[in-house]
């Protein structure tokens, strides 16, 4: 029990105390394959020999020295973001949903010095984050409604509605901002069509209005490409990264095209941890693992994954649908996706539900080719039983 812990969250039984790879094991030994990364975090799986090495020679350096000063790693890691993404210029975070705030905040900043527009565009069934900012623009109404009134201002679309998007950049001032997530996750590994993501980015340029792209879950080399909207040629304005880019550390940044990397100025935004030697190791321990060749295991494991949850919808009419791309994937449900985590669960395989009907897979980028085939028998026994 935890009884000093505020109950936020619905934890589940054992603890776990060591892992390996996409394998954990908890306190009384027992070994479960990790489909779910901490939630899409550990792309470098647990006990990871590089990373370890170079987070425990980080401790004997220097740990923090504040955003007052530079340490060695600031603009090495910077660097490669901005050429991994395309774009030009960072600020660094702690979290998801700290990347979230600073764009708001970059593109209100931006609209404001040129004439005062502050409204901003968002979809239903996209997720970004539970502060005041991030939860505004996040439409799930259970999420909101205890913490009203939020952010005024903002506007949501269907996604994949080319009509409704359109109608919201016209219903009065164009946006200062629009925020989508090429891929939903918490809504479900649902793929916008690259179509809609093609008009958001032409809307967005006949009108001034910048276009951010949450890829929080689905960015950092998830898809396979290091950015997702990469796939439906796309660069938005600003783009918001974390979950995997630390390797387990809480780190995040956002990354701006170079027309908007001197939108912040001094005294505007900051953030007492982020970016610390500590965060930014990891980050350039996993971002040099991306460029010499991670990606492409990503790519490779993504498709023999889809692959066999495409060939257990064939034989097992519950499952309506296969959605996703790279090592971000999820089976739909006709019924029982949550009966069928837990199973999974109990046969030692780690998942989780979204959307209430779609079984999530969010492994670490280094699961190897055997475990993929462990863990499809697994799911295939336990369809087999619903």
């Amino acid at each position: 029990m935890d009884e000093h812990v505020i109950g936020t969250y619905v934890r589940a039984e054992p603890r776990f105390v060591q892992g390996q790879g996409a394998e954990l094991v908890d306190e009384h030994g027992d070994s479960y394959l990790d489909l779910l990364g901490g939630i899409a975090v550990n792309a470098l799986g647990h006990g990871h020999p590089g990373l370890s090495a170079a987070l425990h020679d980080q401790l004997d350096r220097v740990v923090h020295v504040s955003n007052l000063f530079r340490h060695e790693l600031t603009e090495t890691v910077a660097t490669q973001i901005a050429h991994a993404t395309g774009l030009h210029s960072v600020f660094f975070t702690n979290s998801g949903t700290e990347s979230v705030e600073a764009a708001l905040k970059v593109a209100r900043k931006h609209h404001h010095e040129a004439g005062g527009r502050h409204g901003i565009v968002a979809l239903h069934s996209g997720f970004h984050g539970r502060t005041m900012g991030a939860l505004s623009v996040t439409s799930h109404e259970p999420y909101r409604a205890p913490f009203a009134p939020l952010v005024p201002g903002v506007s949501f679309v269907t996604p994949g509605d080319t009509e409704a998007l359109t109608r919201a950049f016209e219903a009065g001032p164009p946006p200062a901002a629009m925020i989508v997530e090429p891929i939903q996750g918490e809504g479900g590994i649902v793929e916008l069509p690259h179509a809609f993501l093609q008009q958001v980015r032409a809307l967005c340029d006949e009108t001034g209005t910048v276009l951010i792209h949450d890829e929080v879950q689905c960015g950092t080399g998830r898809t396979g490409t290091f950015l997702a909207g990469d796939h439906a040629g796309i660069k938005p304005d600003v783009v918001t990264l974390a979950k995997p880019l630390g390797a387990g550390l809480p780190m995040g940044a956002i990354v701006v095209r170079e027309e908007l990397a001197r939108t912040l100025v001094p005294g505007d935004h900051g953030s007492t941890f982020a970016g610390g030697a500590l965060a930014c190791r990891a980050a350039h321990v996993l971002l040099t693992e991306l460029e010499n060749g991670l990606l492409e295991t990503v790519r490779a494991r993504g498709e023999q994954l889809r692959h066999g949850l495409l060939q257990l919808q064939q034989h097992h009419a519950i499952v309506t649908e296969v959605r996703g791309r790279g090592l971000m994937l999820g089976i739909r449900l006709e019924r029982n996706a949550p009966t069928l985590q837990r199973a999974l669960f109990e046969r030692r395989v780690i998942t989780n539900c979204t959307a209430g009907d779609v079984v999530r897979f969010l492994p670490p980028y280094v699961i190897s080719a055997a475990q993929i085939e462990q863990a499809l028998d697994v799911i295939a026994g336990c369809l087999a039983d619903l």
